[in-house]
């Protein structure tokens, strides 16, 4: 993933956290926090728990850093209105942005479960790759490396690239199909298909990204950060939104405190879809 700021990223996140609170008579509070090594996740009063992509390669990780005024406030975090911890996904530290983005995350999952999806088809136990209409003729441009995804994708598209700032993250016989972060733009802006972590949220960039790929035919924002909330994203091209679903929440905030990836969270949650109605998008028609 390429290292972005949140500038042209305040417009989304205001009308994600408007949206939700359009849906809620009352603001619940945090209850759980937990910063893990690759996934941050938050619980709310409600009892629902999201999660976001916990940064890596920051500048300033001694111990009792400068400044440390800008990272979260640890220990006085639970019992914080969840609408104030959803604004940290406005914020300049990006260890609180991911706090925010989680916390938005967890909101969405509450609103969904109290007042049903406002729009879109709601796909459970589904894969994002599997919702999109791959064709042998497309461009696929992957922002971030996803395993996965690269192992089915390979041998089926045309063209195969991918954007990640640790190019170490593919093997021998895949750095050919490497993106420097400084030409995400321009590669998406030739890609018939476009697939994007939700980790950008928290890295920042995604308006910028998704502007880049909008003559993409699909789009696709896929991972365990990936909002399951779809206005805000439907409104900016999304086809896809490729998150989970928390089915134990507890359960998930052990693995991500202990330090579990997203290939242990098959534990305590599954994967889910949201898509546009298909006369708009390239995605899969899709019966919930």
């Amino acid at each position: 993933m390429s290292e972005r700021t949140t500038e042209g990223t305040v417009g989304l996140f205001a009308e994600w956290q408007a949206g939700l609170q359009s849906s809620y008579i009352d603001e619940p509070t945090v209850t759980d926090v937990r910063v893990g090594v690759f996934y941050t996740a938050v619980e709310i009063s409600t009892g629902d728990v999201g999660v976001a992509f916990t940064p890596r390669d920051l500048s300033d990780t001694v111990c009792c850093p400068k400044t440390a005024a800008g990272a979260p406030p640890a220990g006085r975090l639970i019992g914080i209105g969840a609408w104030e911890m959803g604004r940290y996904a406005l914020a300049p530290s990006a260890l609180r942005r991911a706090l925010g983005v989680a916390t938005l995350n967890a909101l969405s999952a509450a609103a969904i479960n109290r007042y049903g999806l406002p729009e879109g088809q709601f796909q459970e136990k589904l894969d994002a790759l599997a919702a999109a209409d791959f064709r042998p003729s497309d461009e696929v441009v992957m922002v971030g490396a996803f395993i996965p995804f690269i192992k089915t994708l390979r041998g089926r598209v045309a063209k195969l690239r991918i954007v990640d700032k640790h190019v170490e993250a593919l093997k021998p016989d895949e750095g050919s199909m490497w993106v420097p972060p400084e030409s995400a733009t321009d590669a998406l802006a030739r890609a018939s298909v476009a697939i994007m972590s939700g980790s950008a949220l928290v890295e920042g960039g995604i308006e910028e990204l998704l502007a880049a790929a909008a003559p993409a035919r699909i789009r696709i924002m896929a991972g365990p950060t990936t909002p399951v909330w779809p206005g805000p994203f439907f409104a900016r091209g999304v086809d896809v939104l490729g998150g989970i679903r928390v089915a134990n929440g507890r359960l998930l905030l052990e693995i991500v405190g202990q330090g579990g990836s997203g290939y242990f969270f098959e534990q305590a949650a599954e994967k889910c879809c949201v898509i546009r109605p298909p006369a708009s998008s390239g995605a899969r028609a899709a019966v919930i």
